[in-house]
């Protein structure tokens, strides 16, 4: 009777799961892709004792340079 809120659990689709491997890698291509296409390139720290990192960015990123406001037109007049 309630099938159609719940819907009908034979036919949901299985969702795999990423192994923490799979997280890794894939965390580590997306982070290269943008890493490589940096001017000037950002500092990476790794800190082997913690099992971690820090990255430097830039104090501005390409894609935010082209989200700037224009520049206010001054005249004296």
């Amino acid at each position: 009777m309630l099938k159609f809120l719940f819907g009908n659990k034979a036919n949901a689709p299985e969702i795999k799961r990423e192994t923490q491997r799979e997280t890794v890698e894939r965390a580590q291509k997306e982070l290269n892709e943008i890493l490589v296409t940096l001017a000037p390139k950002a500092r990476i720290t790794i800190y082997p004792d913690e099992g971690t990192l820090t990255i430097d960015l830039p104090e501005q990123m390409p894609d935010e340079a082209k989200a700037l406001p224009a520049p206010e037109n001054k005249t004296d007049g």
